[in-house]
Order: C-alpha cells, then sequence, then structure tokens
C-alpha cells in the first residue's frame, strides 16, 4: 500500500503501542536487573548463615 508516496507495511497503519520503544528496553532491562540483583543477595545471604 502507498501513502504520500511511501511504500508502507500494512501493519503499521493500526499499531497497538505508540510508545517509544527504547523506553519499554529501559524498564526491561532495570526489572530483569533487580531481579538477578535479589538473586545474588539472597544467596550471599545463605553463603554468609551457611558458614
Amino acid at each position: 500500500m502507498e501513502l504520500g508516496g511511501v511504500a508502507m507495511n500494512e501493519f503499521e497503519h493500526d499499531v497497538q503501542s505508540k510508545r517509544n520503544d527504547a523506553i519499554d528496553s529501559g524498564i526491561g532491562f532495570i526489572v530483569s536487573f533487580i531481579g538477578f540483583s535479589a538473586i545474588f543477595v539472597v544467596a550471599t545471604i545463605i553463603d554468609i548463615v551457611a558458614r
């Protein structure tokens, strides 16, 4: 399909979210970082208690 002389993908007409993908990527990185940090902290506490 052409729009203004530019061929567009048919899925670009009705996008579900117009938010910036970089924001979503940053949030995903932060959530993953916090999750792995929590695992590390719990493992460190278990290691200290087990001594």
